[in-house]
């Protein structure tokens, strides 16, 4: 492995004859340390005779000797992307499937569409679990003795409101101390679609039992349960989806995690208020009907084709082709993308030597260009709890109360909350692969600590103003509609496509451990916070912790719009301390000029440099 004192780039013109890869002519990326910043091509510089020769025997090896032809096309295609129209050997036909690709990016294949569903569902199963508990915070404490009738305290009301926060917390230290961590087994043992088969039974029976339960303890205990199916789901799902989706859509197919996550809430929120007035039990349905669409998800997975990453990673290249064939347009499509993601597989083990579970969780650490994926998707994780969203995703219903709404206008703002937080995810669709992940977050962060600040100074206003109420959800409503498209979506997509394949399993458990942790601890906290420094205090906290996560963001998280899941190797081989004083010594230079001083002039020198095949262009 390449230490921080190896030079990035070597010279270099071998040919690996065993693997049928070839190192470019002329220099070769280190991925550990790619101090020059480069984006290659792994078939870059391969001489035509001798990667038809490799095709031929990657064919015969993996048993695909009467698709040579097709693989020859493909491979040809993968090495020089932008030069398909010139290529004799590709009929009329072949070259409209690949023009298709840029002039009609979003016509997919049927069962591609599928996948997406599906991993919507599971994103719609986590929203409405967060959400079942937000509606039944209003009564389940007075039911278990935790909360005396409205504007009576209880001698033992600071631990009772410990309590209160470990119940909603339940799911997610289960998470993030188990949950999360059973994904790499749990995918290596039963590829991603077993995975989300597991998670989909734990979040029906778990969620049943939530709503049976008759003492705090036995709520708590199926709450911790439920983590053992949500961690697992928000790890594999957008690793499942992003696998499947070609690059120049991933972002905006795979973010559906999110606009689904936010669909999930507003059902919630809307079962909630649905089912306010139904006596006692109501909170026993709020909380208990977040099993409604686990049940098309454990069902509908086994229809869906498994990731062809995933099983050429464990050697099944037959199947893994036929999987390509579903989720792509045409055969060739399928072999192009197939052997180019072989050829950085070979790669990557070469650097990449994640062996055991033990091993691969230390590699997180260790080698330079996984841990940079590593701190990049810890930084977007807990920037998703620092900006204080979950607050009122977990508690609204109770901030909205203490404001001076009644129960059911709290659950009604509650459902405009969730309602803003689903519609003004949509943009980001298209955003996401064209702004890009970093600048809507660069651009949201900033809004998103002024409009909860002033959410809450609102409390301030006398309660007898009328203009109290609607201010606190006005800009409540205004702080939900700056998320949505930007810390929303951006989080979970981002850190299923940053990691290499050896390690997207464990990176992947990672990064939703640490988004859960954090989750916890909010959830935890927030109920005594609330009561020792008020809605203002609190609101002003989060608002403080938005600035802090727009300082980490701007340094420390590269740009990954637009890159395959392959190319993104060589960004992160680009060494950390690079990519901040880059930021600090020429991006913000630019920016001022340009957007503050309105030099019209500015030049923005790019960090990344390409080589002469445009390898950015391949659609893996």
């Amino acid at each position: 492995m390449a230490s921080h004192e190896k030079s990035s780039v070597e010279e270099k013109g071998s040919i690996d004859e065993e693997k049928g890869v070839a190192t470019p002519p002329e220099r070769e990326v280190d991925l550990a340390n790619n101090v020059q910043a480069r984006i290659q091509n792994p078939l870059h510089g391969i001489p035509r005779a001798k990667l038809v020769k490799h095709v031929e025997e990657f064919a015969k090896e993996k048993g695909l000797e009467d698709k040579v032809e097709l693989f020859t096309k493909g491979a040809l295609i993968a090495q020089n992307p932008g030069e398909f129209e010139s290529m004799p050997e590709l009929s009329e036909e072949e070259k409209e499937f690949i023009r298709r690709e840029t002039t009609h990016r979003w016509s997919q294949s049927r069962d591609l569409y599928l996948t997406i569903v599906i991993c919507s569902l599971a994103a719609a199963v986590q929203g409405w679990d967060q959400t079942g508990s937000n509606g039944a915070n209003l009564s389940f404490p007075q039911e278990f003795g935790l909360r005396g009738a409205e504007g009576t305290v209880l001698p033992n009301q600071d631990r009772n409101d410990w309590i209160i926060g470990l119940i909603n917390a339940g799911p997610y230290i289960a998470t993030c101390l188990i949950g999360c961590w059973l994904t790499d087994p749990l995918n290596y043992y039963f590829g991603r679609r077993g995975t989300l088969f597991w998670c989909g039974i734990f979040c029906t029976f778990s969620v049943i039992g939530q709503g049976l339960a008759q003492t705090w303890e036995q709520l708590f205990v199926c709450r911790l349960l439920l983590g053992l199916g949500m961690g697992p789901k928000a790890t594999t799902s957008p690793v499942f989806a992003a696998e499947n989706v070609p690059a120049n859509i991933r972002g905006g197919l795979v973010m559906s995690w999110q606009l689904w996550t936010a669909f999930g809430i507003m059902l919630g929120f809307s079962a909630n208020l649905a089912l306010q007035g139904v006596g006692d039990i109501a909170w026993r349905l709020e909380i208990g009907s977040a099993f409604l669409p686990a049940v098309p998800l454990t069902i509908g997975i086994y229809f869906c084709p498994e990731s062809p990453r995933w099983l050429m990673k464990k050697g099944r290249y037959l199947d893994a082709y036929n999987s390509f064939v579903r989720l792509r347009n045409s055969e060739l499509q399928a072999a192009r993308d197939m052997y180019y993601v072989h050829c950085q597989l070979i790669e990557e083990f070469k650097v990449l030597k994640g062996s055991s579970y033990i091993g691969r969780f230390i590699e997180l650490f260790t080698i330079p260009r996984i841990r940079r994926a590593t701190l990049a998707s810890w930084v977007v994780m807990i920037a998703q709890q620092m900006c204080g969203i979950n607050i009122i995703a977990f508690y609204s219903s109770s901030i909205f109360v203490e404001a001076g709404y009644s129960s059911r206008s709290a659950l009604l703002a509650s459902w405009g909350f969730g309602m803003v937080n689903w519609l003004f995810a949509f943009p980001a669709v298209w955003t996401i692969d064209t702004f890009g992940r970093r600048n809507l977050l660069l651009f949201t962060f900033p809004n998103m600590a002024w409009t909860l600040l002033a959410a809450g100074f609102c409390f301030y206003i006398p309660a007898e103003n009328s203009a109290r109420i609607p201010l606190i959800a006005f800009f409540i409503f205004l702080f939900a509609a700056f998320y949505s498209p930007g810390e929303g979506p951006v989080p979970f997509p981002y850190s299923a496509e940053v990691f290499p394949l050896t390690h997207r399993e464990m990176g992947m458990s990672w990064a939703v451990a640490t988004c859960f942790f954090w989750a916890s601890v909010l959830s935890l906290t927030f109920p005594r916070m609330l009561s020792a420094l008020g809605s203002t205090g609190s609101f002003g906290f989060y608002a403080g912790l938005n600035v802090c996560a727009f300082v980490m963001i701007f340094f420390l998280m590269p740009e990954t719009k637009q890159r395959t899941l392959e190319e993104l190797d060589y960004v992160f081989a680009v060494p950390m301390s690079r990519h901040a004083s880059y930021q600090l010594t020429t991006f913000l230079p630019y920016w001022i000029k340009r957007w503050v001083l309105f030099d019209r002039t500015a030049k923005l020198e790019p960090l990344y440099n390409f080589d002469e095949v445009e390898s950015h262009t391949q659609k893996a």
